[in-house]
């Protein structure tokens, strides 16, 4: 007895060191992902770490790093914390919570973690170097440089460290020591373009436009897809009266970034003063990519200013004429408006010095990425999905479909339901249905077949199950009118099955979207949510009456079954169609209670909340579908949220 439980110990320990080696596996591949940038593979790998390991705070760390490199930052904050509950002397999860903080531009709160993780971590510089550019943000610029220098004690060779103070100079009028700083970079980093573009504005401010413009030319060869530094070497040239050459740098960053206002700006200035055409259309182009360059509206401005002095003057003038004779009101007069003229001199005079302080200012702004502070030395293009071009709707409804047995071809990425899996048990599994909202159209073949099929099985019984079966396969391959007679059918012998008429409600719904793409090819359910698209043949009272059958359909279904999440969320996207938001946020809330685990309820609730001006929670619903698997969640969550 003994040796046998010693045995049962031996085989206990053996097991849990397999799946501890399993659970390592599965964090070296998340890692690993993470590195290469594979984010959203990553947090994969992260979730099945979590759910057999809830309580490892690294998991959530790794995970909330994917996330961050996402730009999902408010759910990267919510692993974060999670991290730090579990573990809580955790400095880098504080670290990175807090660059998640200062991406979001809560500057407060991400110095609060900069400096819990410093508590930690005192000899961390990049520690001090984030905190540092967090006061620079908040334009404390003596806490910012104290910060600068904490790291450069720690590390003297700190080129970004070095970087952000001679930013931080620059802003605080110190250009020189900037210089300083930018040296010591350039020796440490001979290839560094940033530097020698950063060292180029320096001088440019000192007017040194000799040594601003060898600075520009080595930052190009260095980097010559830089827009920044050819559009600042053609400042310089134009400063210089070398007009031509600065159109052709000004060409060449309009080339590198179609979309850079001031370049546009500044080629206009310089055609203009060679009188060459094309100016204006270049002020015009510059005004509609950023109102501040839009030159025509600070006129207008200026001439109100003005409208509005003389009108204070007139009025002055009206009180003065109560008390004094008509010579001297015509003497008042005319000094109110000699004086009116002078003022209106004077503030075009003013508006105008103002307006080349603010095109010299506008050249000098760099746009990199000091707002993120950053350990690495450099940013990878790594084609992450938040970057790229996705048409933003709503998740569909979900269906009945079905695939064969054998079908390996078919997606199985599905939700399994008891009432389906009722229906499977009397069809012996073939045909297997399932719930999806994935195209269908590559399937009709099978589906014909599967209508044939009980075609047969109805010529020998007709019982509600044989008629419902066929019902759904009309649906599949759009014969809805056919499709709806067999619901009906199936109803009528059997008003206890909630899924004939949740089937029959997907049935109603998409013969009505059949309707909509023959009247209008530019169908619309993505951002203007709960407009109606034309519909041809079918007045507004009728669409109502559809939508209401629609609903009504759902009802039934949730009240046979009140745990079927998809009628919830099929209901709801109904709903968003007509513009009950409300309704629509309470059925996604329900069917995420029932569903934990529902990434498209997620999404639709996301997109709700933002266009209802709920941000924080949009986010944070789009963070919760992109972890469950549908990443275009991190490109809206980039696009409006952040």
């Amino acid at each position: 007895m003994k040796r046998a439980l010693i045995l049962i110990f031996l085989f206990a320990l053996v097991f849990q060191s397999r799946a501890q080696q399993n659970i390592n596996h599965y964090i070296r591949v998340g890692r690993t992902r993470t590195q290469i940038g594979n984010y959203t593979g990553a947090i994969e790998y992260f979730n099945i770490v979590i759910k057999f390991r809830p309580y490892l705070a690294e998991a959530y760390f790794y995970r909330g790093t994917a996330k961050h490199q996402l730009e999902d930052y408010r759910g990267a904050i919510k692993d974060y914390d999670k991290a730090i509950k579990i573990k809580p002397y955790y400095p880098n999860a504080y670290k990175n919570r807090g660059m998640a903080y200062h991406n979001l531009k809560d500057y407060s709160k991400a110095i609060i973690d900069y400096n819990k993780a410093l508590e930690f971590k005192p000899d961390d510089e990049s520690i001090y170097n984030n905190r540092g550019i967090a006061k620079l943000a908040q334009k404390n610029l003596e806490g910012a440089i104290a910060d600068f220098n904490k790291a450069l004690e720690i590390n003297p060779k700190s080129t970004y460290a070095l970087m952000n103070r001679s930013n931080a100079k620059i802003v605080s009028g110190d250009t020189k020591g900037a210089i300083k700083d930018l040296n010591k970079v350039i020796i440490i980093r001979p290839h560094y373009a940033a530097a020698y573009l950063n060292r180029g504005l320096a001088r440019f401010e000192l007017e040194d436009y000799a040594s601003a413009l060898r600075d520009y030319d080595q930052s190009i060869e260095f980097d010559p897809k830089n827009a920044l530094a050819f559009n600042n070497r053609g400042i310089v040239k134009h400063k210089l009266e070398d007009y031509n050459s600065a159109i052709m740098d000004y060409d060449m960053a309009l080339r590198l970034d179609p979309e850079m206002a001031s370049a546009y700006f500044n080629r206009a200035m310089a055609r203009e003063i060679l009188k060459r055409p094309g100016y204006e259309n270049d002020y015009r182009i510059a005004a509609q990519l950023n109102p501040k360059f839009d030159l025509e509206n600070r006129r207008v401005d200026a001439e109100q200013l003005a409208q509005n002095q003389k009108n204070q003057q007139n009025k002055q003038g009206n009180q003065t004429q109560q008390t004094q004779n008509t010579n001297q009101q015509d003497s008042t007069q005319s000094n109110s408006n000699l004086n009116t003229l002078v003022q209106n001199d004077n503030a075009k005079k003013k508006e105008e010095a103002e307006l080349r302080k603010r095109r010299r200012g506008m050249n000098l702004v760099v746009e990199d990425s000091r707002d993120l502070p950053t350990d690495k030395e450099e940013e990878v293009d790594d084609g992450r999905i938040q970057n790229k071009n996705i048409v933003i709707d709503l998740q569909p409804i979900f269906i009945i479909s079905a695939f064969e047995k054998n079908d390996v071809d078919y997606d199985l990425f599905q939700y399994y339901n008891i009432a389906v899996g009722e229906l499977n048990e009397k069809n012996n599994y073939n045909p297997w249905l399932t719930l999806s909202n994935k195209p269908v159209d590559t399937y009709h073949d099978v589906f014909e077949n599967f209508i044939l099929f009980f075609n047969e099985k109805i010529a020998v019984q007709k019982n509600s199950h044989n008629y419902l079966n066929r019902g759904i396969f009309y649906s599949l391959v759009g014969k809805y009118n056919e499709s709806l007679k067999d619901l009906d059918r199936a109803i009528e012998l059997n008003k206890e099955s909630g899924i004939a008429y949740f089937t029959r409600a997907n049935c109603h719904f998409k013969m009505m979207e059949q309707f909509e793409t023959l009247s209008s090819s530019q169908a619309d359910k993505s951002i203007a949510m709960g407009k109606q698209n034309g519909k041809v043949d079918k007045d507004k009272n009728q669409i109502q009456l559809d939508y209401k059958q629609i609903l009504d359909d759902y009802e039934i279904t949730l009240f046979r079954n009140p745990n079927f999440f998809f009628g919830y969320y099929n209901r709801a996207y109904i709903k968003l169609r007509l513009g009950e938001y409300k309704g629509a946020v309470e059925d996604l809330n329900r069917a995420i209670q029932l569903e934990p685990e529902f990434a498209e309820a997620y999404f639709n609730r996301g997109l709700t909340k933002i266009y209802l001006d709920d941000l924080e929670g949009g986010a944070l619903d789009l963070s919760r579908a992109g972890e469950l698997g549908i990443y275009g969640a991190y490109n809206i969550i980039k696009r409006y949220c952040n």
